[in-house]
């Protein structure tokens, strides 16, 4: 049985996505699909970013997520890209800074 292909997905999200949990719950949200790594963080114009790698199922039910977020979020427009796997992860973290 072949094994399934993994990629790698950038996503972006705007709106008003800082300061209501938005991090934590696609961290959250990541953990719960199960084999996902990569990570999330606030960029400096407001939104958030993420990078994920995993298969391609379970990347696309964690972009389904964002595209809403956590209660509290209102998303306003979103953008994601695929990329190819690169493997450099070994969790699902939340990034600072």
């Amino acid at each position: 049985m072949a094994l399934a292909a993994k990629f790698r997905l950038h996503i972006t999200v705007f709106g008003d996505v800082q300061g209501v949990f938005f991090r934590a719950g696609t961290q959250d949200e990541a953990r719960r699909i199960g084999n996902i790594t990569g990570w999330v963080r606030n960029t400096p114009d407001g939104g958030v970013e993420v990078v994920a790698e995993g298969e391609r199922s379970a990347l696309d039910q964690l972009l389904k997520w964002c595209s809403h977020g956590p209660a509290g979020a209102v998303v306003e427009k979103i953008e994601h890209e695929w990329l190819g796997y690169k493997g450099e992860f070994s969790d699902f973290k939340i990034e600072y800074g």
